[in-house]
């Protein structure tokens, strides 16, 4: 199935997620950047457009690799110096091991079996994972023109773009994780909510 047309342009992606978020859009990254040390080595899954590393975490001097499905967005990553993968994470080829591994707003796309990406990523952070998911989403609207808009538009093309987490059900998610979780908490507009795990929570607990 091929990418919408955002998962193919970097303008138009960001573009759509400004709509999306409003005043809030650089409040998502932020809530993210605040939370990585300096010069620490980061992993960016679903890293899309970069926008993360390029605006919030460059000046931060950290040691960033960003993975998508899509080779344009891959490709631009590349041009801004920092290193990046075509990748696909429903493989079971092991992620590379760094200080954060992040992901935003791409929990949903593995759905119903995303406990077995969280934890990949668990084994692949020497730090913290932080995982940022949105709780209110266009494909769940009850206009349905609007939910099918969300669903064609946001889908990368994998076809795994039809489910998507609310508050309630993402906090289900998180559950069994809760021996790892270090905090959460919603971003400015209350679009997203974030979890920060700690990797090594059972190592220290003994």
């Amino acid at each position: 199935m091929p990418a919408s047309l955002i998962y193919r342009n970097a303008g138009l992606y960001e573009a759509v997620m400004v709509a999306l978020y409003g005043r809030h859009y650089g409040s998502r990254y932020r809530a993210i950047a605040d939370l990585i040390e300096a010069e620490s080595s980061v992993l960016d899954l679903c890293c899309g457009p970069a926008v993360l590393y390029r605006r919030y975490l460059r000046a931060k001097a950290v040691r960033y690799t960003g993975l998508d499905v899509s080779e344009p967005f891959i490709e631009q990553l590349k041009r801004s110096n920092a290193e990046g993968f075509v990748w696909d994470l429903t493989s079971d080829r092991p992620l590379p091991s760094v200080d954060y591994v992040v992901m935003q707003a791409s929990l949903y796309q593995f759905l119903p079996a995303a406990e077995a990406v969280v934890d990949r990523m668990l084994r692949a952070a020497r730090k913290q994972v932080i995982v940022a998911e949105p709780i209110q989403n266009l494909t769940s609207s009850k206009s349905r023109l609007i939910a099918a808009f969300g669903r064609r538009f946001t889908d990368p093309g994998d076809g795994r773009s039809a489910h998507r987490f609310n508050e309630q059900t993402l906090t289900s998610f998180f559950e069994p994780y809760s021996p790892y979780i270090r905090q959460s908490f919603l971003i400015p507009g209350a679009r997203e909510k974030v979890y920060v795990l700690d990797s090594n929570a059972h190592a220290s607990d003994g």
